[in-house]
């Protein structure tokens, strides 16, 4: 089998978690944390819709992990969302980590909004 190492150039890129914390682009970031590919930066959590707004028309989907387990987010955090053009998808955090890296190597318009895990 041919192995073919995944690059992203230039685009922000999950290469690790741990309790309370993200690793993207060789910085640490504790806390929630809004990944998109060119910038990664605190998260305000699922009160916070006025970061991912900022979004509307740069990306398509955007994964929030939840955390350790998947778990719903508010309604009108969705709605927002939704609203402007941006689908939702909800997942656990690492899974949602996984989703973003593997469809940014695919040039996908995506970002991820993470609760880190415990």
């Amino acid at each position: 089998m041919r192995l073919t190492e995944v690059t992203y150039g230039s685009a922000k890129a999950i290469e690790g978690y741990g309790p309370g914390f993200f690793r993207v682009a060789g910085h640490v970031l504790r806390g929630p944390c809004l990944i998109t590919p060119w910038d990664a930066g605190p998260w305000g959590g699922f009160a916070d819709t006025a970061a991912p707004l900022t979004l509307v028309d740069k990306i398509d989907v955007l994964f929030v992990g939840t955390g350790s387990s998947i778990a719903h987010v508010l309604p009108a955090f969705r709605e927002a969302l939704e609203g402007q053009g941006i689908g939702v998808e909800v997942m656990a955090s690492p899974t949602a980590a996984r989703t973003y890296n593997v469809l940014l190597g695919e040039g996908r318009r995506v970002a991820a909004a993470l609760i880190p895990v415990d």
